[in-house]
């Protein structure tokens, strides 16, 4: 079977493909999951959204999304951007899985405080492995959240519309950095584990000089040696230890730098190209940065 690729640029198109009803607002919507329907034909193509998805289901629903598989129990809640590529691995006939999936639109919430804001949710770029686990009454407290955009998108629009969604859209993103919070609190245990691990892969990477064969560590390079997105790794790591990864790694460098200064004669030229910095000056600043001095002036007064 030949590979096809769909593009969804709004939701009435992505209403006509699942063969919904047209939806009553333009820009959001919430499709009950079933009364989804893929046929044979839909299997194995390629289909691009071009906006925001939430999406809580009961089982699998045979959808490859991005490099990974949608196929989870009962209580897990995904979130997606705009551009994600999805593609269906098998058929779903009407009332096989049950569930909900609320697609919102970006001039939903253009020229709003959730459209400057909203890249501050990063578990829209989560994988589907690290998707939100609900407990039952977290689960009623989401889906209320929905059904009240629901109900206010299929009214009358009038002036007061947009604000009423997008105000209940932004209490369930709220709602869903609350939980995903509980959940990293729950886990401290597999967090202090990758923390550890990030701290061990710093370290060699270093004293296997790698740094000077690929330059310095990118917080993509740790997360894919943790087995996470970048995003979700982020945010476990600072909300465990208040700091960034970023910043781990630059208080690693300066920790490094502030030894070579001190127990070689190299110029603060080599010493930042030692350390895999491609430009001097930048090694400077982020020294200066961290110790409110210059690597010269470190040098000179210690």
């Amino acid at each position: 079977m030949s590979e096809t690729n769909f593009r969804i640029k709004s939701i009435s198109q992505l209403h006509e493909m699942l063969g919904l009803p047209k939806p009553k607002h333009p820009l959001i919507s919430l499709v009950d999951a079933s009364k989804l329907y893929l046929g044979e034909s839909d299997v194995e193509s390629k289909f691009i959204n071009d906006f925001y998805m939430i999406s809580l289901k009961d089982k699998s629903c045979g959808v490859e999304y991005g490099r990974n598989s949608l196929d989870f129990e009962e209580g897990l809640m995904v979130y997606s951007a705009p551009g994600q590529v999805y593609k269906p691995t098998k058929a779903i006939a009407p009332g096989e899985i049950k569930g909900w999936m609320l697609f919102f639109h970006p001039d939903l919430i253009r020229n709003t405080h959730l459209g400057a804001q909203i890249d501050e949710y990063s578990f829209f770029n989560y994988e589907v492995y690290e998707a939100l686990h609900l407990s039952e009454d977290e689960e009623k407290t989401m889906f209320t959240c929905a059904t009240n955009i629901q109900n206010e998108a299929e009214q009358r629009i009038d002036n007061h519309s947009q604000r009423v969604i997008v105000t209940n859209l932004e209490l369930l993103l709220n709602y869903s950095l609350r939980f995903y919070e509980r959940q990293f609190n729950t886990r401290t245990s597999q967090s202090k584990d990758i923390i550890s691990s990030f701290e061990k892969s710093l370290k060699q990477y270093f004293n296997t000089n790698q740094h000077i064969e690929t330059g310095l560590p990118s917080i993509q390079y740790f997360a894919e040696k943790a087995n996470l997105s970048q995003h979700y790794f982020s945010d476990l790591l600072k909300k465990e230890t208040g700091r960034a990864p970023k910043d781990h790694i630059n208080d690693f460098l300066v920790e490094k730098a502030k030894n070579l200064l001190m127990s070689t004669e190299n110029s603060v030229s080599e010493i930042a190209y030692d350390l895999g910095f491609n430009y001097p000056h930048y090694f400077t600043r982020l020294f200066k940065s961290k110790t409110g001095q210059t690597p010269v002036e470190y040098r000179n007064l210690n």
